[in-house]
C-alpha cells in the first residue's frame, strides 16, 4: 500500500478487520489455488506486498517452512504484528515510494494493492526487480469499472439504492488516485514488465455471506466521508445498511482479476 494519508481504507478502523475477513472468506481459495500451480514450497523466500491482514502471510509460513522467509510489508502493519515470528518477518514499507524491502524472491504477491496505489507502475519496477531470476510475480487487483454494481439485477428501489452508493464510494476511490480499471490491463502490464509466461483468470464472488459483511463493513467505513462529499445522506446509508442486515439483497464485489508470470 502506499502513504495513508490519501488512502481511503483506513486499516486501523474497526471495520478494516471485517473487511480483511471476508476478502479470506472471498478469495483466499483462488489465491491459494494459483500460489499452489507456481510450486510455493519449503525454503522459498516470498514477499508478500500490501500485506493488510494475516491470512496470505501465515499460509506462505506453512508452505515455506523453517528453511524459508516470508516477508510481509505494508504502511500499517497494526494488523500484521500477531504473525511477526519466524520466517515472518514484518516491515513497514511504501511500496509506491521507496525500493523493495530486499532482492531474489522467489515469489512476489500483492492482492487487492495496486489499485489503490497511485505510483503503481513504479510499485510494479520494484516488485519484479525484487524477483531472482526465475522467480513468479502473482499480482490480483479489483476491476470495479469492468463490473461496478453491487446489485447487477436492480429489479427494486433497495438494489437502486446500493448501486448509487456503490457509484458513489467508486468517486472517492477515484478522488484519493485509485485506479478502476486497472485489474484487466495485469496481464499486458506483466508482459511489458518483461516476464515469461504470463497467464490469468478472474474470480467474481456473487450472493455470499461474505459478500454482504464486506459491503455492510465497507460502507460503515466509508460513511464519513460519503456524508462530508455530499455523494449520501445518513438517511441514504442507514436504510442500506438496513436492506443488507435483511439478507434478502443479492450482492456481488467487483472482479478480482489474478495474473501471474516468471522473470526471465
Amino acid at each position: 500500500m502506499t502513504r495513508t494519508g490519501r488512502y481511503l481504507l483506513d486499516n486501523q478502523r474497526t471495520e478494516a478487520g471485517e473487511r480483511f475477513d471476508a476478502f479470506a472468506t472471498l478469495f483466499d481459495p483462488t489465491t491459494f489455488r494459483h500460489l499452489d500451480d507456481l510450486g510455493v514450497g519449503p525454503g522459498w523466500r516470498c514477499w508478500e506486498a500490501g500485506a493488510g491482514g494475516t491470512s496470505v502471510v501465515s499460509w506462505l509460513a506453512k508452505k515455506v517452512g523453517p528453511t524459508g522467509k516470508v516477508v510481509a510489508t505494508d504502511i500499517d502493519i497494526s494488523r500484521l504484528t500477531r504473525a511477526a515470528r519466524p520466517p515472518v518477518e514484518v516491515r513497514v514499507h511504501d511500496i509506491g515510494a521507496e525500493q523493495p524491502p530486499a532482492e531474489g524472491f522467489d515469489l512476489v504477491h500483492a492482492r487487492l494493492v495496486l489499485v489503490h496505489v497511485p505510483e503503481r507502475e513504479r510499485a510494479l519496477r520494484s516488485m519484479v526487480q525484487a524477483l531472482r531470476p526465475g522467480g513468479r510475480l502473482l499480482l490480483e487487483d479489483a476491476d470495479p469499472a469492468l463490473q461496478p454494481l453491487p446489485c447487477p439485477d436492480e429489479h427494486g428501489p433497495e438494489q437502486q439504492l446500493a448501486n448509487r452508493l456503490r457509484h458513489a464510494f467508486r468517486t472517492l476511490l477515484a478522488d484519493r488516485g485509485a485506479d478502476l480499471s486497472y485489474g484487466r490491463r495485469l496481464p499486458r502490464l506483466l508482459r511489458e514488465a518483461g516476464l515469461r509466461g504470463v497467464e490469468a483468470d478472474a474470480h467474481f464472488p456473487l450472493t455470499s455471506p461474505a459478500c454482504a459483511a464486506l459491503e455492510s463493513a465497507t460502507v460503515r467505513q466509508i460513511r464519513a466521508d460519503l456524508v462530508a462529499a455530499g455523494l449520501a445522506t445518513d438517511e441514504d446509508i442507514d436504510r442500506h445498511l438496513a436492506n443488507v442486515a435483511s439478507g434478502g439483497m443479492d450482492l456481488a464485489t467487483a472482479p478480482m482479476i489474478s495474473a501471474w508470470g516468471r522473470k526471465a
